[in-house]
């Protein structure tokens, strides 16, 4: 029969205790160890201003570069200058980036959170559709790949190196033209309104004058007239 004395059941019950702790805090930070996209959501045919974030390196390591990839869908990607942060872009035949890669001033340790952000173009094309932003994270030592897709019926939370995705929803009603446009014929309208005013106000000063000026003018024709038909008499 084996006996164990109570200090060696104790050390047990410790180191078992710390590896179920382990496990606990492990498995959500495993799970949080992602790049993340926010927000989530687009609509089609407008502009989105996207922010790529994370707060882990690879392995510990820290992060030196993001580069991430373009998908189809995207019409147009305007990086954001940020302090902290040099852009690269790779462009596609039409001059659409279908790369940006941004390289960090100073490796971002692990455990702190960084962001960078782009305006992104979604074509009405996208309306409907998940895209993903695949994410190639480069670090001091090794690079970790945010690729993964799930596939139909798989749930991506089950993933291990996830790709960002955004939610492409319908074609963005376009209102702010039509807005500037309305505005336009609204302000030329009253423009033009307010020049017929004008004018009548300037006929309806200038007719009381006219009228006064054509009526002296006919009575010193009058005038006229009887003082010539008076002398005539006189003579006569």
């Amino acid at each position: 029969m084996t006996t164990h004395s109570p200090l060696s059941r104790s050390r047990r019950i410790a180191i078992g205790a710390t590896a179920g702790l382990a496990l606990a805090l492990g498995a959500p930070l495993a799970a949080s160890a992602h790049v993340h996209v926010n927000p989530g959501t687009a609509s089609a045919g407008g502009t989105e201003t996207l922010a790529f974030s994370f707060s882990h390196g690879c392995d510990g390591s820290p992060t030196t570069a993001l580069a991430i990839d373009i998908p189809d869908g995207v019409g147009n990607v305007t990086p954001a200058v940020q302090g902290g942060w040099s852009i690269t872009r790779e462009l596609g035949a039409d001059g659409v980036p279908t790369r940006v890669v941004y390289t960090a001033a100073t490796p971002v340790e692990d455990g702190l959170k960084a962001t960078v952000s782009m305006d992104v173009l979604f074509t009405e094309d996208a309306a409907g559709t998940t895209l993903a932003f695949p994410v190639t994270q480069t670090c001091a030592e090794g690079e970790t790949a945010w690729t993964q897709i799930a596939e139909e019926g798989e749930d991506p939370h089950d993933l291990d190196a996830p790709a960002p995705l955004v939610e492409v929803g319908a074609v963005a009603a376009d209102t702010g033209h039509d807005t500037a446009a309305a505005t336009q014929h609204t302000a030329d309208e009253d423009a033009e309104a307010s020049a017929e005013t004008a004018d009548a106000a300037s006929a309806s000063s200038a007719d009381p004058v006219a009228r006064w000026l054509a009526a002296g003018g006919l009575a010193a024709g009058l005038a006229a007239l009887v003082i010539v038909l008076v002398r005539g008499r006189r003579k006569a």
